[in-house]
């Protein structure tokens, strides 16, 4: 895995893997913070594991959300404390066992982000369906 990284101007940067470009601006104006760009890559890791195991657990959901929230320190470096997930999913509420299992799954066990931000930071969940 590669990116290349590019100051544009003040806090400003574009960042590029292969194709793809991102906006990152520690002023969040322009572009995502980076570390709201890090809780961001957190949701869209397990919210791929999340996908696919329920996909293969044949569970129907039309719709998914997740909501990241992080309390800071106040020192400097300023690091995450705990770290709030919020699964918002479309489907029946007689699933709620499979979606558990699935975020388990995907938190314990398949995704790499929430692997090297629990060492730093506890991870909580809560699931809301819809």
């Amino acid at each position: 895995m590669k990116t290349i990284t590019s100051w544009q101007k003040e806090h400003q940067f574009i960042s590029i893997q292969d194709n793809n470009t991102i906006h990152l601006d520690g002023a969040v104006q322009n572009g995502f913070s980076p570390k709201a760009l890090l809780l961001s890559g957190l949701a869209a890791c397990s919210g791929i594991d999340v996908v696919d195991i329920l996909e293969k657990m044949r569970v129907p959901f039309t719709g998914m959300s997740i909501e990241t929230v992080a309390e800071q320190t106040t020192e400097h470096p300023k690091v995450f404390l705990d770290i709030h997930l919020v699964y918002r999913l479309q489907t029946d509420p007689d699933n709620e066992d499979k979606v558990r299992k699935a975020i388990d799954l995907s938190l314990e066990r398949y995704c790499g982000v929430a692997a090297m931000l629990k060492k730093n930071s506890p991870i909580h969940y809560k699931i809301e369906l819809l």
